[in-house]
């Protein structure tokens, strides 16, 4: 017996019924397909912009550590994994991550302990604290050449301000960017200070996320105010701090604009962070196959370091 005749056999209000069941089933089919489509068009520029700017250069890029090239950039001979395993046997990769790591051990710790400092030092201020918070977030609206720049001047070894100062305060002159002991610490100490206006803006929107109820609570119950910023200020605020925290880190390793224009890498590979290393190898040396294969090591070295705090540090977070 078809389908028909079962159908021809029910009821005329069942009939009816199931036929509109159906026209409604076929309605949200093409209602979805509609938000579907809606969707799709909304997220195109998006993906169109993340495809020629991110997808496309790293599926060159892969394409080309496994290439040499020629100073035209023109690929010349396949050469497999040759340009990974000589960056390992050269030591430059090595050498990258080196001095990468010791910039950001330099520069991330003190930047979220500072930005912490100062957003606890604002949140209950009463008076100047729109001027305060201001002046704690004006690095945030400077490019970093022009921070760069003005960091120059002041790291000016006989016309700086800060070796002036020293003068003052009887302290001989130090060599702040020509020397090698002391040109990482320098150029760290440039970065610190022009991070720290968007992690005291994260730090301090986090901490105004935090109920008061819980501080007059804790207050009525005789703690004092170092014990709320360890019981109640920290555990509420820590996502907000592994946020600053991965961010912090991915952006100390691929800190390039700095470098380049305060110490162009040196004195004597100082500074020669990776991010650096692969603009020399690739746009100075014009060996694009291995700048390719270093800048593929960075990125594997950067997604570690991310699922590694996703995997151990997040522990530690305090989510509401």
């Amino acid at each position: 017996m078809s389908e028909l005749d079962n159908r021809l056999r029910l009821p005329a209000g069942t009939r009816r019924a199931s036929a509109r069941a159906g026209r409604r089933t076929v309605s949200l089919k093409a209602l979805k397909v509609r938000e579907n489509m809606l969707a799709y068009a909304f997220l195109a520029p998006s993906l169109l912009l993340f495809g020629v700017f991110m997808f496309y250069p790293l599926l060159r890029s892969v394409y080309l550590s496994l290439y040499s090239t020629d100073p035209a950039g023109r690929v010349a001979s396949f050469v497999g994994l040759r340009n990974f395993t000589s960056l390992f046997a050269s030591g430059l990769f090595l050498d990258g991550i080196r001095v990468t790591a010791l910039f950001a051990l330099l520069t991330v710790p003190a930047g979220l302990l500072i930005a912490l400092v100062l957003a606890a030092l604002t949140h209950n201020l009463l008076r100047g604290k729109r001027l305060f918070q201001f002046a704690f977030s004006l690095p945030m609206v400077l490019s970093v050449g022009s921070a760069a720049v003005i960091w120059k001047f002041l790291f000016h070894p006989s016309l700086g301000m800060l070796n002036y100062g020293l003068e003052l305060a009887g302290i001989a002159p130090v060599p702040w960017l020509t020397s090698p002991k002391w040109a990482l610490l320098s150029v760290s100490l440039m970065t610190v200070w022009m991070n720290l206006g968007f992690n005291y803006i994260v730090i301090s929107s986090g901490m105004q996320g935090i109920p008061d109820d819980m501080y007059e609570s804790a207050r009525i119950d005789g703690a004092g105010p170092m014990a709320m910023f360890r019981k109640i200020t920290i555990p509420l605020l820590s996502p907000t701090l592994f946020f600053v925290l991965v961010v912090s880190i991915i952006s100390a390793f691929q800190s390039f604009g700095q470098i380049n224009i305060l110490t162009q890498g040196g004195p004597m590979n100082s500074t020669n962070v990776f991010v650096y290393s692969i603009y020399r190898e690739a746009f100075v040396n014009f060996r694009f196959g291995t700048g390719s294969a270093q800048a593929l090591l960075l990125f594997v070295v950067i997604m570690l370091l991310t699922l590694i705090q996703f995997k151990w540090v997040e522990r530690k977070v305090h989510y509401q």
